[in-house]
This record gives C-alpha cells, sequence and structure tokens, in this order.
C-alpha cells in the first residue's frame, strides 16, 4: 500500500533529495487549514496522530485560509529552524480562489528548493483541483518528479463527499483526519531508520 501510496518513488529512480536528511531540527507540518486540523477535535489533526503513530514530535506550523503564496512568507521562519522532514501541503485555498496552477507550483517551487538547501527531506502532499474532476493530479506528480520529493497523493483521496469522514464540505473530521494520518505513515514508516536520526523523541 505504501508503494501504491507513492509509486514513482518506489518504482525507480529519481531517488529523493535529503534522504537521509542534512539537516538536524524537527519535523515539520507546514501547511493551511487541512494541516492545522481544521474541523477536527482538539489533538486530532493530522499531524498530532501521525506524530503520536511515529512517536516523533511534529510541529504543526498549518495556518487556516494561507494560499502557497503565504506560504512562500512565512518560509524563513520555518527553514530558520532546518527541519529534518517538514510535510507540505498547500494548494487548496489557491484552487478555491482560482488561482492559476502553475503560479501554485512556482510557489510550491520555491519552498521546496529553499528547505532542500537547508538540507530537509520534503515530502509533498497533493491536493485536488476544486472542480468536479481533479486537474491537479497530474500535474503535482510531475512537479514532485522534478523536484525530488516525496509525493503522496490528493489528501482528500477516499475522504472527500463522504459526509461520514468530513466536517464541512472541504475538511476532514476526527475520523478523516486520522484516516489521511494513517495512509501518510504507511508511505513513512519504511523511511525512518533513515529519516530519524538524532531528532528528539525520535
Amino acid at each position: 500500500m505504501a508503494a501504491a501510496a507513492c509509486g514513482w518513488w518506489f518504482s525507480g529512480p529519481p531517488v529523493p533529495v535529503n534522504l537521509p536528511p542534512l539537516a538536524t531540527g524537527p519535523w515539520i507540518a507546514f501547511g493551511d487549514s487541512l494541516t492545522q486540523g481544521y474541523g477536527a477535535s482538539q489533538g486530532q489533526s493530522y499531524p498530532a496522530v501521525l506524530g503520536q503513530n511515529l512517536a516523533i514530535p511534529i510541529l504543526n506550523l498549518g495556518v487556516s485560509g494561507e494560499t502557497s503564496e503565504d506560504g512562500l512568507r512565512r518560509l524563513d521562519a520555518v527553514a530558520q529552524q532546518r527541519p529534518r522532514v517538514v510535510l507540505l501541503c498547500f494548494g487548496g485555498n489557491d484552487s478555491l480562489k482560482q488561482i492559476p496552477l502553475m503560479s501554485t507550483l512556482d510557489n510550491l517551487g520555491a519552498i521546496i528548493d529553499r528547505l532542500q538547501a537547508e538540507g530537509s527531506f520534503v515530502v509533498l502532499i497533493g491536493i485536488r483541483s476544486a472542480s468536479l474532476r481533479d486537474k491537479n493530479e497530474k500535474h503535482f506528480a510531475r512537479f514532485a518528479r522534478e523536484k525530488g520529493v516525496l509525493y503522496v497523493p490528493d489528501f482528500l483521496r477516499g475522504i472527500a463527499f463522504k459526509p461520514v469522514l468530513m466536517s464541512d464540505a472541504i475538511h476532514p473530521n476526527d475520523e478523516g483526519y486520522r484516516l489521511f494520518a494513517t495512509r501518510l505513515e504507511k508511505v513513512l514508516r519504511p523511511l525512518l531508520p533513515r529519516l530519524r536520526g538524532a531528532t528528539p523523541g525520535g
């Protein structure tokens, strides 16, 4: 299942950049409301659940409502921590605001380049477009290959359009976030021997 979730990497080269990471700072989840955990109970965001499952503290730097451009403005504060691993998830608000996908990818590219320069291992979390038919997937997958990052497709895959897993039309509830954390855990667990390093709690 992990191979299916990030098949481009397990099927062969290119190997993700900074595996193992050169940076020695904390694990960070960097994104918008999906990272912050909007719609979840206290302690039930995906970074909180994933951190518990992996026994690794994950600093949640998600801010509701942000676009990829907003994330770029916050990048210095994130990069200065020299994070060992960054779980990167922007794009949902870009799509809702009809920001061109190429602008979103340009911003994500600038974020990834800076983090990789700091020695971070970056996990890019895909976001489907705000349309009936997802127009983002093939572009995100190709972009991830070009940037040498681990790619996890469509955050809301298997969660969206299922009222039992959603708190509203765009955000999961506790169970929805837990399901995504579990999917992400299956991708990351095989890499832990190379990702842990000297991270506190790791």
